[in-house]
């Protein structure tokens, strides 16, 4: 029996059998609630607007779900180091790394001007409604801007301070905080290289995957994987091979999201169809398209993939898709996600996990990078 004690991040729940990764995506649900349910309660104690307005939007994003990939990886580096028995301080990390996810998203939707997320109006986009529902003074945008970035900053602090408490009661504490500190320097490194490719008109493949690669890689798969082994003392061997399969792992899944970016069904992906496209975002779908139109000769296309290309006269979204398909760009993205995920499988075998454990990982890889892997040895 898998008993999750009492804590004060929410009620106990019992399981009478191990959970499995994908099932502990289901069980951090109810460790959110009360993490939200005690931080909404002390804020309303602070000051009862903040709570509403800014504690509040934090919570509804959190709440309005997403693929809580994280804490099913974070359980699967847990099970794969060896983790046995109670599971609540690994759901206690995959919140922690869901609340860091809610800062992330407030921020990026701010920084990119974007308008929807999880197929809601963004924090910064409901802020700026309520200011002109309550005709408030100044600048509806400013105000929003300037509320949000509160609001990511509260999320990041929930989301330090359970991991933290965690920590603390861990004997493996430090190596928890150790790879926790590492994550979010990761995360802003990766920010700012988007930020600073986009103003310098930056386009590179290694570029792009630089980015990807920090910005998304790292924090949404491996990062998880190395804090759920860190959890179960795992030795440096284990953890070396699930950081070598959780990268690759994570740069499939960024790049998967690139695609979808790019070509998705918006009430899928929850964001406005081809809003990478016109924004121009250094994606490796986007960098692979322009070298391929380059070689090729491709002029047309060259000038629709290029830097500043969105709102030249002509220029659509549709043809900036047409282009990536004609150059072959979309092709190569789609090979280089099937291969990265079967060198992910392959990565974790090294680890040493039992069977059923890479049979979840496997599970976990095709949900993260949208392609059935070829089964790596012995995954059946």
């Amino acid at each position: 029996m898998l008993g999750l004690r009492p804590t004060t991040a929410g009620p106990a729940e019992t399981v009478d059998d191990p959970l499995t990764a994908p099932d502990a995506a289901r069980a951090v649900e109810p460790v959110l609630e009360g993490v939200l349910d005690v931080h909404l309660s002390r804020a309303h104690d602070v000051d009862p607007v903040y709570a509403r307005d800014v504690a509040g939007r934090v919570a509804t994003l959190v709440r309005r779900g997403g693929k809580r990939l994280r804490t099913a990886f974070a359980w699967c580096g847990w099970r794969a180091a060896g983790g046995t028995g109670d599971g609540t301080d690994v759901l206690r990390i995959g919140a922690a790394l869901e609340l860091l996810q809610a800062c992330a998203l407030i921020h990026d939707d701010v920084m990119d001007g974007s308008p929807l997320r999880r197929g809601a109006p963004a924090v910064h986009v409901d802020l700026a409604a309520m200011h002109r529902a309550q005709r408030m003074s100044g600048s509806a945008e400013e105000f929003a801007t300037s509320a949000a970035v509160l609001a990511g900053d509260l999320a990041l602090a929930w989301a330090d301070d359970l991991l933290t408490e965690t920590a603390l009661a861990s004997p493996h504490g430090v190596r928890l905080l150790r790879e926790w500190r590492a994550m979010r320097g990761e995360m802003v490194a990766g920010q700012y290289r988007d930020l600073y490719a986009q103003a310098t008109g930056s386009v590179g493949v290694d570029e792009a995957l630089t980015i990807a690669t920090l910005k998304s890689a790292l924090y949404t798969v491996e990062r998880p994987m190395a804090l759920g082994a860190a959890l179960a003392g795992a030795d440096a061997y284990t953890v070396d091979a699930l950081r070598a399969a959780g990268r690759c792992a994570g740069l499939a899944f960024q790049l998967r999201d690139d695609l979808l970016g790019a070509f998705g069904d918006p009430a899928v992906t929850g964001k406005p169809v081809g809003e990478d496209l016109w924004s121009r975002k250094p994606t490796y779908l986007l960098a692979v398209g322009l070298g391929l139109a380059d070689a090729a000769g491709d002029e047309e296309a060259v000038s629709l993939l290029s830097p500043g290309a969105a709102g030249r006269p002509g220029v659509t979204v549709e043809r900036m898709r047409a282009a990536l398909e004609r150059t072959g760009a979309r092709s190569v993205v789609e090979s280089r996600i099937a291969g990265l995920a079967r060198t992910a499988l392959r990565s974790f075998e090294r680890s040493g996990a039992d069977h059923a454990v890479r049979r979840e990982f496997a599970v976990l890889v095709e949900r993260a990078s949208g392609v059935a892997p070829r089964r790596a040895e012995g995954v059946r």
